[in-house]
């Protein structure tokens, strides 16, 4: 009950489209799969733990919406950072690149959120319905209550990850100890409740049931993989100079008596795949680089006592016996520009100024005469603080001769991750201005360590 290949999926009414076959994919040991288990568990281990960890009394990473805040461990983003966000998903990207070129689809098979849950639920799918065979035995058996039972329980624990999966991402956008206490005293409000079931439907569906169908079907990066890729390019082959032509022998023949290659064609590979594919194909759009067909070649490997690799990672060079460059162009310009734009992302977040202030004019009017020989205007400051601690500021205007300022106080106190608003009266002598022009506003901190500009400008009547 192999997945039928696309190239092969014709009916014999002629039609390309057939219904999807199940793949059953079978369990393999070997150093790959422990890698495949470790990576699997990390990676569920920090999205379900790290909305619970805290730093300096609040949630370590909050993505607080409402309130246009981005906490990400000791650092605050506001929607003024989000440059910094275009410049992150551009990293994302190149090294998306970088990796495929240098090593192929090696973030498929071991870190995409698609495998992970995917791999997850295949394990619970084990736990409740037996291995590969019992599985298939089992879904092509008639209906009876062992079946009932066992379908029932695999429901049960897909349904409840699942939900507390939605749970968890709802809780980056909502703190996870306050959205706890509202499910608990069901009183969790209608956003949360939708994205928690919505979230958790997707990963019911995706993960569950349709499987290798998102990498087939619906990933573009499986489509446009093969841009990327060249004969240096680390992929999964099977080595058919080695292998070819293959037969079942005996375990103590000659496979070269019999004019054989080291392949048995027990076909535990196609078995092992989660895609359904053969590898001793060739490279294959659907194949994710996973590796389980290397385990369960080698496992076979063994017990012929016949060298491991027949099904490895390997460049094309090397299946040709040519040289293979690791160090190439494609690789150089990649590598060069992503650690240029990873250390700028770093310079940029190191040097961003921690507050920032932000001028609007009162529309009310344009100026007013004070005391016959000031000029007054009147601002809105918006003061920003990203930093961790309260900062009292001092404001002052720069770029006229006897500009002043005036404010109801003296210093103005901004909380950490704070935004205020204070109306502030800016005032030059009318013999000093005529017309507009730009000015300076300078907000610093009483210790001197911040400081911040914004632009304004300064309207007056113009002198005859």
């Amino acid at each position: 009950m192999n997945a039928v290949r696309p190239d092969t999926a014709v009916a014999n009414d002629g039609s390309l489209y057939i219904a999807h076959q199940k793949v059953y994919p079978r369990e393999v040991e070997g150093r790959f799969n422990r890698l495949r288990v470790a990576a699997t568990i990390a990676l569920l281990g920090f999205f379900y733990g790290l909305p619970w960890l805290q730093w300096d009394g609040r949630q370590a990473v909050l993505f607080d919406l409402p309130a246009r805040k981005f906490y990400i461990l000791g650092l605050t983003f506001f929607p003024q950072d989000f440059f910094l966000l275009t410049w992150l998903l551009i990293v994302a990207a190149l090294s998306l690149f970088f990796f495929t070129a240098l090593a192929g689809r090696l973030w498929c098979g071991f870190a995409c959120p698609q495998t992970v849950w995917t791999e997850i639920f295949v394990w619970m799918e084990r736990w409740t319905e037996g291995n590969r065979q019992k599985r298939m035995r089992l879904d092509s058996g008639a209906w009876s209550v062992e079946k009932v039972l066992r379908k029932s329980a695999k429901q049960v624990l897909w349904i409840s990850f699942a939900l507390y999966t939605g749970y968890t991402f709802v809780g980056y956008f909502t703190p996870v100890r306050v959205l706890t206490d509202s499910v608990l005293t069901t009183m969790l409000g209608g956003w949360e409740s939708f994205w928690i079931l919505f979230y958790g439907f997707a990963t019911y569906g995706n993960a569950g049931y349709m499987r290798e169908q998102v990498c087939k079907y619906m990933c573009p990066y499986a489509r446009f993989q093969g841009a990327m890729f060249d004969r240096d390019t680390l992929v999964i082959s099977y080595d058919t100079k080695r292998g070819d032509p293959r037969g079942s022998r005996a375990r103590n023949v000659d496979p070269k008596s019999k004019g054989l290659g080291d392949c048995i064609d027990c076909k535990l590979c196609v078995q092992a795949c989660p895609t359904g594919i053969d590898i001793r194909k060739g490279l294959q759009m659907e194949c994710i680089a996973c590796a389980a067909c290397i385990d369960a070649c080698d496992s076979v490997m063994d017990k012929m006592n016949y060298p491991r690799g027949l099904v490895r990672y390997t460049t094309q060079n090397a299946l040709d016996q040519s040289p293979t460059r690791v160090f190439r162009p494609r690789i150089i310009i990649y590598g060069s520009v992503l650690l240029a734009l990873i250390i700028g992302f770093g310079v940029a977040v190191a040097n961003r100024h921690l507050v920032e202030v932000d001028v609007l004019r009162d529309r009310n009017a344009l100026y007013r005469r004070i005391d016959g020989d000031l000029i007054e205007n009147v601002y809105t400051l918006r003061f920003i603080n990203k930093d961790t601690r309260e900062h009292a500021l001092r404001i002052e205007a720069r770029g006229i001769d006897g500009v002043s300022v005036d404010t109801d106080r003296e210093l103005q106190k901004v909380g950490a991750g704070e935004v205020v608003s204070t109306a502030v009266r800016i005032r030059a002598p009318s013999s000093a201005i005529s017309g507009g022009r730009d000015i300076q506003i300078v907000v610093s901190s009483d210790d001197g360590l911040i400081e911040a500009h914004s632009k304004a400008r300064f309207i007056a009547p113009v002198s005859p």
